[in-house]
C-alpha cells in the first residue's frame, strides 16, 4: 500500500504528483492543489509531503512515509487552522520554519492546507517566501479553486486540480478501509455527494444521518413565515449545539492544560498575567468555535441543495438517481411547485452561504432563505 492509495478518483493528479517525487530535477518550489470540498486536496498535499521525503517516491512502509503521513516528520510541516482565518503571526512564524534547510529529510516541505483562509495582507506577507524559497524548499497551497487564491500567489505555484470522485469508489473506500457495510456505504457516499470525509462520518454514526434526515424533513414541512422562521431557528440551534459537543471538552482540556503549566491550577484568584494567558485561549476557542458552527450550517445547506436537486431532478424526469432517500417529500415537493420555484429555492439556499461567509448573523441569514422555501402563490 502506498502514499497514494488513499486518495480516491484522482489518478490524474496522482500520476502527476508521483512523476514529480521520483524526479527531483522537475521539482516545482510551489504547489496549487485545488478541488471542491470532499475532493481529498489535504490528503493529496500530505501524500505528496511523504513522497518527497521518500526515496522510493512514496511507497508507505518507510519511516519518512508513515511520520510524514502521521504528521511527526521534523521536515513537513502542516497548517490546518480550525478559525475563520488564517492570521499573519502565523504566516510569518511558517516563513521562519521554512528558511531552514532539511534536519534529516530530502526536502523541507511546508503544507497550508486552507490557503483561501488567508485574508490578502496575509498573503502579501507569504508571497516573497514562495518567489524565493531556499534551496530544498517546497510550498504547498490547498484551496477549493484557483480564485480562491491571490493571484500574484497562484500565478508562482504549479497548479493540480482534483475532482469529485465516484460514488461508486468513495463507498468501496469505505468497505474497504473501514468495514462498513455494502448498502451503508454506498447511502452514505451518496448523501455526501462523495465528499470522503462527510460520508466517513455518516456511515459510522447513526446520528449524523438522523440529524441529516430530519434536517430534509423540516425544509419540507415548511408552510408559512411562521414555520419558515421556526425551522431557522431549529437549524441554528442543531448546528450550534453540534459545534459546541465538537469542541467543549477539547476547550476544558486545554485551559486545564495551560492553569496546569502555569502553576495556576486549582487557584481562587488568578494573577493578571495568567488572567491574560486565559483571556487569549478563550479568544481562540472562540474563534475556533465560530468556524465550527459555520462549518455545520455549511454542511446543512449543502444537504438542503442536494434535497432541491433531487427536486428539480423528478420536476424534469431526468434519468439521473436522486441523492437522497426521502422519495415521499421529494415526489411530494416536486409535484407542489414549478422547475423555476425550485430553482429560486437553490438561489435562496446558495445567498444564504454567501451571507454565512460575509459574516452575517446566522440567524437572521438561516430566517432568510427559510421563508424563501416556504410555498409561494
Amino acid at each position: 500500500m502506498s502514499v497514494w492509495s488513499g486518495l480516491v478518483g484522482q489518478s490524474h493528479a496522482v500520476e502527476v504528483l508521483r512523476a514529480v517525487s521520483l524526479d527531483p530535477a522537475a521539482m516545482t518550489h510551489a504547489w496549487l492543489l485545488t478541488g471542491p470540498p470532499g475532493s481529498g486536496r489535504s490528503n493529496a498535499a500530505r501524500a505528496f509531503a511523504a513522497a518527497l521525503q521518500c526515496e522510493q517516491g512514496g511507497c508507505g512502509t518507510c519511516q519518512a512515509c508513515t511520520t510524514a503521513l502521521a504528521g511527526t516528520h521534523a521536515d513537513v510541516t502542516v497548517v490546518a487552522t480550525e478559525k475563520v482565518v488564517i492570521r499573519i503571526a502565523e504566516v510569518r512564524e511558517l516563513i521562519g520554519v521554512a528558511q531552514q534547510a532539511p534536519s534529516q529529510g530530502r526536502w523541507r516541505v511546508m503544507v497550508v492546507e486552507d490557503a483561501d483562509r488567508m485574508e490578502e495582507r496575509t498573503s502579501n506577507v507569504l508571497l516573497k517566501a514562495i518567489e524565493e524559497p531556499p534551496p530544498r524548499t517546497v510550498w504547498l497551497l490547498c484551496a477549493p479553486s484557483p480564485q480562491d487564491v491571490v493571484v500574484t500567489i497562484r500565478s508562482r505555484c504549479r497548479g493540480v486540480a482534483l475532482r469529485v470522485p465516484p460514488v461508486a469508489d468513495v463507498a468501496a473506500l469505505l468497505v474497504e478501509r473501514d468495514g462498513v457495510a455494502p448498502e451503508v456505504a454506498e447511502m452514505a457516499a451518496r448523501a455526501a455527494q462523495s465528499h470522503i470525509g462527510l460520508a466517513r462520518r455518516l456511515a459510522r454514526d447513526p446520528e449524523a444521518r438522523e440529524r441529516r434526515t430530519r434536517t430534509l424533513r423540516l425544509a419540507a414541512e415548511i408552510r408559512g413565515v411562521g414555520d419558515a422562521v421556526l425551522a431557522a431557528s431549529d437549524l441554528v440551534e442543531v448546528a450550534t449545539a453540534e459545534s459546541k459537543a465538537a469542541t467543549e471538552d477539547r476547550d476544558a482540556a486545554e485551559k486545564a492544560a495551560l492553569l496546569h503549566t502555569l502553576g495556576a491550577e486549582g487557584a481562587a484568584t488568578l494573577p493578571p498575567a495568567v488572567r491574560a494567558q486565559v483571556r487569549q485561549l478563550e479568544e481562540e476557542q472562540k474563534r475556533r468555535a465560530t468556524r465550527a458552527q459555520r462549518d455545520v450550517l455549511d454542511r446543512t445547506l449543502l444537504d438542503l441543495l442536494s434535497l432541491y436537486r433531487d427536486v428539480l431532478v423528478v420536476q424534469l424526469g431526468a434519468d439521473v438517481e436522486l441523492v437522497n432517500p426521502v422519495h415521499d417529500e421529494i415526489r411530494r415537493l416536486a409535484a407542489s411547485s414549478t422547475p423555476e420555484q425550485t430553482i429560486r429555492r437553490m438561489d435562496a439556499i446558495g445567498e444564504a452561504r454567501t451571507r454565512l461567509e460575509g459574516n452575517v448573523a446566522p440567524l437572521l441569514a438561516m430566517e432568510a432563505m427559510a421563508i424563501a422555501l416556504r410555498p409561494q402563490g
